[in-house]
């Protein structure tokens, strides 16, 4: 192999790394406009860490259960109707 075969190849790593890179940024803007809902899920939709009795996305067991959330855009949550009460940027104990 030539020098100029390994610093074509160097290039195109740092090319594809720089690309993987950006492509992350998008990412992490739009989960900084999200924020954690409790209360508001029905079975089985919540996003990942609904508490006890449960290990991730879409494992709760009942409607509106209080300590499953999801994710909705921030400043957001406090206004979301459910048949078993509003929303709640902490886990609901009775529900």
């Amino acid at each position: 192999m030539n020098r100029f075969s390994i610093a074509t190849g160097v290039v195109a790593l740092l090319a594809l790394g720089a690309g993987a890179a950006s492509a992350a940024a998008p990412a992490a803007a739009q989960d900084a406009e999200k924020e954690k809902c409790y209360g508001v899920s029905r079975a089985g939709q919540n996003d990942c860490a609904a508490g006890p009795g449960t290990t991730c996305a879409g494992t709760s067991t009942r409607d509106w259960q209080g300590n499953a959330w999801k994710l909705v855009a921030k400043g957001t949550c406090t206004d979301i109707n459910t048949p078993a009460g509003r929303g709640s940027l902490t886990p609901i104990a009775n529900r």
